[in-house]
């Protein structure tokens, strides 16, 4: 059965993913299940996007009760669902101005617009953007113009023109490339596909002071290491650095698909204007729905104050591995996103922690990815040490 429902699928499908042979089925709090019935705990989330885990009851049941109420309008019309969770989202981001999107990808087309826009109401020309080398953005045509890594980039180039890339942490590169076009600097605070690479404070601070120096829009994209991940709601509230544009998706639904980018109130005034950016289904009653739900349940439940507690048990074990395994060179990262840099392939590791019950994920440079559930518990990190050691083996 299983095979029939993989070759189905290879028959039918454009095959842009290295996908492994399994079909999940369900899911239940830390723990995915396949068609057969075999357990996998999950450090993945579907990539850092069910901080809630799976089958999250109370979820499940308001969407229900929207489905059953209205799931699409046009975006001529308001509707109550998407004004409750605009201003929750402000709420918890920090930020004044927020734009629903469908996707991580489509945040970041967003915010990039945002910023021209912005450059191009104030008269001033400018129109070029700084971003990070070993940074990811996403897949569309200019989320991936502002990522640094050429293995993304090369088959599509001619890309966006007027992209240059400075290397993450070395402020005096940025500062290099600064000039009278540079209209934004792009950055992800905690890198995640880049290889789990966290921007220090100075960094963050010097890119917010060399922002305002040169009326530069500071751009943090959140997508991945926001909501909670790192032991703040955002992690640019980690750094006390707040930008003009916040990008985010993933865990900001739990699974439905939602993204937006967020802005203040002054970019806000000189940047986008009715007619200049829009979304079918960007904030629909049913996406926005599981945003305020989300919130609403990150901030009753304390899940980021979880975050901080149960974190530094999962710090902690993994640098035992560092110290324990000959094949495990390093550790890094922020909160309940961290990575382990091995010397083993990362393709036979994925498929060992696979035969073992456990999801993981990779990174640039070697990295084993861990984004597990905001929900973990120590219990659970022990049990994923344990397999993570035999699949290391």
């Amino acid at each position: 059965m299983v095979n029939s429902k993989i070759q189905a699928a290879e028959e039918n499908l454009l095959h842009v993913y290295n996908r492994f042979p399994v079909v999940l089925d369900h899911g239940e709090g830390m723990y995915l299940y396949d068609a057969d019935g075999k357990e996998y705990l999950d450090f993945a989330a579907g990539f850092a996007v069910t901080g809630l885990g799976y089958n999250c009851k109370e979820l499940n049941e308001a969407l229900k009760d929207q489905i059953d109420k209205l799931y699409h309008t046009s975006n001529l019309y308001y509707h109550e669902s998407c004004g409750e969770a605009a201003r929750e989202l402000n709420r918890v981001s920090g930020m004044d101005r927020v734009f629903f999107t469908n996707s991580g990808g489509e945040a970041v087309e967003g915010a990039l617009k945002s910023a021209r826009r912005y450059a191009h109401t104030k008269g001033s020309g400018r129109f070029e953007f700084i971003a990070m080398e070993n940074s990811f953005h996403g897949r569309t045509f200019g989320a991936v113009s502002v990522t640094g890594h050429d293995s993304y980039r090369k088959p599509f180039e001619p890309l966006v023109p007027g992209v240059r890339f400075a290397r993450f942490n070395d402020l005096n590169s940025v500062k290099e490339l600064v000039n009278e076009k540079t209209c934004a600097i792009i950055l992800e605070p905690l890198q995640g596909e880049g290889g789990i690479n966290l921007a220090s404070r100075e960094f963050m601070e010097g890119i917010r002071a060399l922002c305002d120096e040169n009326d530069i829009l500071m751009i943090c994209d959140e997508v991945q290491c926001g909501m909670g991940r790192t032991g703040s709601m955002f992690a640019w509230q980690g750094f006390g650095v707040r930008p003009d544009i916040l990008t985010m998706a993933k865990a900001i639904g739990n699974g439905i698909p939602v993204g937006a980018f967020a802005m203040t109130k002054e970019v806000a005034e000189y940047s986008l204007r009715a007619g200049d950016h829009g979304a079918t289904y960007g904030g629909n009653p049913l996406a926005c729905t599981a945003v305020k739900k989300v919130i609403e349940i990150f901030e009753r439940d304390d899940i980021v104050g979880h975050v901080n507690r149960v974190a530094p048990y999962l710090t902690r074990r993994l640098d035992e591995l560092v110290k324990e395994l000959d094949c495990v060179t390093g550790r890094r990262g922020k909160g309940l996103m961290q990575g382990l840099v091995i010397t083993k392939p990362l393709a036979e590791v994925n498929q060992r922690t696979i035969e073992e019950g456990l999801l993981v994920i990779q990174a640039q440079g070697n990295v084993i990815r861990f984004v597990p559930p905001l929900i973990v518990e120590e219990k659970h990190i022990d049990e994923m040490i344990v397999r993570l050691k035999r699949a290391l083996d």
